[in-house]
């Protein structure tokens, strides 16, 4: 598997000029948040543009499903937009993919960026178009959880065909997590919670072969233990080649068990290797990784590079 893929759509990599939309397919988000966004992608030399319905709300969701959809479709149809920057994650994705305009998306392939309940955009698109992605921050920045590496990675994500290479990180509590050897494998996944609910569903990727990326925010070691559980016994993690292990950000209680501790249960034995450590999540750091493209998974070396999303 190359970056030359000829089952992977690859879009072009962003440009000096280009032109991206701001979109919120999920939950809501307030302009003074999306602002430092805007300036930070403006410095790239991009021309952001935010989406009509971007900062619309209707409770945990930001605005009706038909004003996301619509802004997503708006995005994959203008031939001018040639980037999709999501604001932020929250929950709603699931509820707008199944009207996405999947011939607009293969007609002229953009890059979409995001994280957390954008797992759900880009399994949904993996499955609609094959369309690779960039699992990274969104444009409601914050200087304090995503300085200027986090920048850096998600420029060199965007605006390069360079392939992205992710290091273990001594301090990040999964780094003890790891099960040595090497995997080549197609990069999947995302945040924990939106791959176990598309189970089920027409957007649940075959993981035979992949290597899995998970992530996860504020879930208890109980209820990630669930969730792997659930992965393990609906068989979909059984042809793995290897798991790649984010951040667990705030996933703590008062029990005596960590989520190391759990995430060493449920993914040590699968026979696979697996590494820990990966500033890849919700935590301080984040860095941004192609989703969709080949990876090599070395927990020996620590580190997981990953072949572009994009294409020159």
């Amino acid at each position: 598997m190359t970056a030359d893929d000829p089952s992977v759509l690859r879009p072009p990599v962003l440009r000096e000029g280009d032109t991206v939309l701001l979109v919120s397919p999920s939950g809501p988000t307030r302009p003074e948040r999306v602002a430092r966004g805007i300036e930070l992608l403006t410095g790239w030399g991009l021309r952001p543009q935010v989406a009509p319905n971007a900062y619309a709300r209707r409770g945990y969701l930001a605005g009706d499903d038909a004003l996301r959809a619509a802004d997503l479709n708006a995005a994959f149809a203008d031939p001018r937009v040639r980037g999709v920057i999501c604001t932020r994650g929250g929950y709603g994705a699931q509820r707008v993919v199944d009207l996405i305009d999947m011939a607009a998306v293969r007609r002229d392939p953009k890059v979409v960026a995001g994280f957390s309940d954008i797992t759900a955009l880009q399994f949904a698109l993996w499955r609609g178009a094959r369309l690779a992605g960039v699992h990274g921050p969104g444009a409601a920045w914050v200087d304090e959880r995503t300085p200027l590496r986090s920048a850096e990675s998600l420029h060199t994500a965007l605006m390069t065909t360079a392939p992205v290479t992710v290091e273990a990180v001594p301090g990040e509590e999964t780094y003890p997590l790891r099960v040595p050897g090497r995997a080549v494998g197609r990069l999947l996944g995302g945040n924990l919670c939106l791959i176990t609910a598309t189970l089920g569903t027409p957007d649940m990727p075959d993981l035979t072969g992949a290597v899995l990326l998970v992530e996860e925010v504020q879930e208890p070691p109980y209820k990630v233990d669930r969730m792997l559980t659930h992965l393990r016994r609906a068989g979909v993690l059984d042809g793995l080649a290897g798991v790649a292990v984010g951040q667990f950000t705030d996933c703590a209680d008062g029990w005596a068990t960590t989520v190391v501790d759990v995430l060493t249960d449920r993914l040590g034995d699968l026979g696979v290797p697996v590494l820990g450590g990966l500033p890849i999540g919700h935590g301080p750091g984040q860095l941004s990784v192609p989703v969709g493209t080949s990876a090599t998974l070395d927990a020996t070396a620590g580190t997981l590079t990953v072949t572009p999303a994009v294409r020159s």
